[in-house]
């Protein structure tokens, strides 16, 4: 059984994250998705309620949501994944990565990134994105998992 590990902060999680979830499952028989809390960014979803609501919107066996706490690296070895997968939309996202890719490779050189290109109409979709026209008010649900839309969408109804 190989584990892939996909990290991020899926605030809120977006179609394209679950396009390369999707075909990350393909290639994995075991896939851990570690959410962070935000890395000094204002969360628009506390990260217990992303927690539940990730857990919520996998409910497979091969599937774990987990919280990611400490270095990155680290939560991968503890849930004994082989690769880190990422999603790249652009050469802005894969100058990123790559530098992320290299450092994890300095602090952990048997664990593979893979970076996976989402479907091109999810390429311009982005978490920051969804936060900036959820909270002006408008409607997001061609962005995002029904799932997801109906608990931001009771959220600015009743209040967090």
């Amino acid at each position: 059984m190989v584990t892939a590990f996909i990290p991020g902060t899926f605030d809120p999680i977006t179609l394209g994250h679950m396009d390369v979830i999707r075909r990350a499952g393909t290639l994995f028989d075991q896939l851990v998705i570690g959410v962070a809390n935000g890395g000094g960014k204002q969360p628009l979803i506390p990260l217990e309620k992303r927690l539940i609501w990730l857990q919520e919107l996998f409910k497979t066996t091969h599937i774990k949501v987990v919280p990611i706490d400490g270095l990155l690296i680290d939560c991968v070895k503890a849930h004994g994944a082989k690769a880190i997968v990422r999603g790249v939309r652009n050469g802005t996202d894969l100058d990123y990565e790559s530098q992320l890719a290299g450092m994890n490779r300095h602090l952990a050189d048997d664990i593979e990134t893979l970076l996976l290109l989402p479907q091109d109409q999810y390429r311009s979709i982005t978490s920051t994105l969804v936060r900036e026209i959820y909270r002006l008010g408008k409607d997001i649900n061609r962005f995002v998992p029904p799932s997801i839309a109906a608990h931001l969408d009771q959220e600015r109804h009743h209040g967090t």
